[in-house]
């Protein structure tokens, strides 16, 4: 399925590979260093069946010519930035515009294009390393991060962001992976049910950007605090704009920083939780996926998969009162994804 030799390539001077981690359970998952990107991420469900759950490409080539943010951690800052401007410390800057009017992210050659370095490998565990210059993309300050996947016996996958800076930035980091418990290739994700565990959400502007107002879910077509089929709700008038669920909410946490439930997706047999000590949860249904064969040869279209994408909340350096996005010298980034089974 996967041409595991066609990863073998150097970029831009930099040696590219495919690693593979697993537990005894049979999960195994599938890392490239070229965007610490996910490229299979294999689970068994509650009877033990395997199944490739994320999109994805059989060639690197692939997965650098279609969808580049497929399965990928974005950065320097995920989402959109209002008009590719912030003000830190009384100083603007200015960041590529390269969605509509906005910055999406990380810019124009995001994280998802750059080629880490691996530091450490484990039969369980692989730890990536990116050196991201003073003014890449517009951003401010050396920053030094680190990407840790590791696979625990009991079906997870968990993500470790880590980060340094030598001077004021911001950074919002996320794994933009492409779910279907079906497995991949295998439809829409119209019969899979979601929850998401939040009282509110953050409302946006007709750029798409956050506008700073925080609306409550309740009797409002956001509310996915009980479990919400997808296609009962995927085609609501609210959702219109964006061809279908692409939106941030506020993730009920007793304190900042606590690793809480974020959400779950169920399908059949097959249940994932997501947890995170980040503050918010984008739901992105795949909108605007291409019409092009994945590493199954099978079809990708419009809302075959869903992404789950703990993060800060968009648009937050312009947004005072949204939980900070800054990191100072002496400071450490420091936040956790898991993707758990069952």
């Amino acid at each position: 399925m996967i041409d595991r030799a066609s990863f073998d390539k150097v970029i831009d001077g930099k040696q590219v590979g495919l690693y593979t981690i697993c537990n005894e359970n049979g999960m195994f998952v599938d890392i490239t260093n070229y965007g610490a990107k996910i490229v299979s991420l294999n689970v068994p469900n509650s009877k033990g069946q395997i199944a490739d759950v994320v999109l994805g490409f059989k060639t690197l080539d692939e997965w650098m010519e279609k969808e580049t943010y497929f399965n990928t951690v974005v950065g320097r800052y995920a989402n959109r930035i209002k008009d590719g401007k912030f003000t830190l410390d009384g100083k603007e800057y200015s960041l590529a515009i390269n969605n509509g009017t906005n910055h999406l992210h990380g810019g124009n050659i995001g994280f998802n294009q750059k080629v880490w370095d691996v530091r450490e490998v484990s039969s369980s565990s692989i730890q990536l390393h990116y050196y991201s210059e003073n003014g890449e993309e517009g951003y401010p300050g050396n920053l030094e991060v680190l990407v840790t996947y590791s696979v625990t016996e009991d079906n997870g996958l968990t993500i470790h962001y880590e980060a340094t800076t030598d001077r004021p930035t911001i950074i919002g980091l996320t794994q933009h992976a492409y779910f279907n418990l079906k497995g991949e290739g295998n439809g829409t994700i119209h019969d899979h049910e979601l929850t998401v565990n939040a009282d509110w959400f953050t409302q946006v502007d007709d750029s798409f950007a956050c506008d700073g107002v925080v609306l409550s879910v309740d009797k409002h077509v956001m509310d996915f605090r009980t479990p919400v089929l997808i296609g009962n709700r995927i085609d609501d008038p609210f959702f219109a704009a964006g061809r279908g669920i692409d939106n941030n909410w506020v993730i009920n946490k007793n304190q900042c920083g606590e690793c809480a439930l974020a959400a779950v997706l169920t399908f059949e047999d097959r249940t994932m939780e997501v947890y995170t000590t980040q503050p918010g949860i984008q739901v992105y249904t795949g909108n605007w996926i291409e019409q092009n064969k994945g590493k199954s040869e099978k079809e990708y279209d419009v809302q075959t998969a869903v992404c789950l994408e703990a993060q800060s909340f968009p648009n937050t350096p312009n947004i005072p009162h949204f939980p900070t996005a800054v990191l100072r010298p002496n400071e450490k980034y420091d936040e956790w994804c898991i993707y758990q089974f069952k």
